[in-house]
């Protein structure tokens, strides 16, 4: 059996993971800002509820603290709130909801995560899946502060994935397409119209449970509808060369790296 934290908790891929994190005989603490959806699905699942906003560093930690001691630790995080933007970049940039955003969005897995970590320590370990998107794998020109955002949330779990596994804690993220959740409901009727498949949310839901169980870290798992989950493949970039043309070495002395994997052959 483990403890689950899940942001977003309320509804969508929140409240499913639950369900099945539940369903398996886990414990799961809900964290949201919609108390009457987040309160609901905890009463229907016999689990906790508490109020936060993502977006606020000392609720996060408040809230991280609150749930380590309702179940005596946490195993699982899932950090899982998020919106749409709302606005673009041109004339129909909108500050406010630009900070909202990426405050939900960005902010919201970092201070999760820092919170996160000191729990999974006493744990002996964990598992942390962050939701991004398709759009944080690829353009998204119809709200691009919201493949900003989510293409920050893949690069920062592939570069934490390798620095927290020796102490025994996987960071991977979730990047589903469209799927059955609140943040499509103004295109919806766009995407249906055009014959775009959505994803169910119970099968997103077993996608994520995937992402918690496996070995993997550092990790994107893509999720389109009609396939299974999959671990996406980054392209690799050409290292740096010397003066003489030869390869340089992987690191500097200080060991950081100069270079990463050389691309597959075209």
């Amino acid at each position: 059996m483990a403890n689950a934290l899940i942001t977003g908790g309320a509804s969508g891929f929140g409240a499913e993971v639950a369900r099945q994190l539940v369903r398996r005989g886990d414990r799961v603490v809900l964290l949201d800002v919609d108390d009457a959806g987040g309160r609901a699905v905890a009463g229907e699942l016999g689990a906790e509820y508490l109020h936060c906003d993502v977006s606020d560093f000392d609720e996060v930690q408040a809230t991280t603290a609150q749930a380590e001691e309702l179940l005596g630790g946490l195993d699982l995080f899932f950090l899982n709130a998020g919106i749409s933007t709302g606005c673009g970049v041109d004339e129909d940039f909108d500050l406010l909801k630009y900070r909202r955003a990426m405050g939900i969005n960005l902010d919201g897995v970092v201070f999760g995560v820092h919170a996160a970590l000191p729990v999974l320590r006493r744990r002996g370990g964990g598992s942390i899946v962050a939701t991004a998107s398709m759009a944080g794998l690829t353009a998204t020109p119809f709200d691009p502060a919201y493949g900003a955002n989510k293409h920050a949330v893949v690069g920062l779990v592939r570069a934490l994935g390798p620095a927290f596994a020796p102490q025994g804690i996987r960071v991977n993220a979730f990047c589903p397409g469209f799927a059955e959740t609140k943040i499509i409901t103004d295109i919806k009727s766009t995407l249906q119209s055009s014959g775009v498949p959505i994803i169910p949310v119970d099968v997103a839901g077993r996608a994520v449970l995937q992402a918690f169980d496996s070995s993997e870290t550092g990790q994107a798992f893509l999720l389109q509808a009609g396939r299974e989950a999959m671990v996406y493949t980054f392209r690799g970039i050409p290292g740096p060369l010397t003066d003489d043309g030869e390869k340089a070495a992987p690191a500097d002395p200080t060991g950081i790296p100069t270079g990463m994997a050389e691309p597959p052959p075209a």
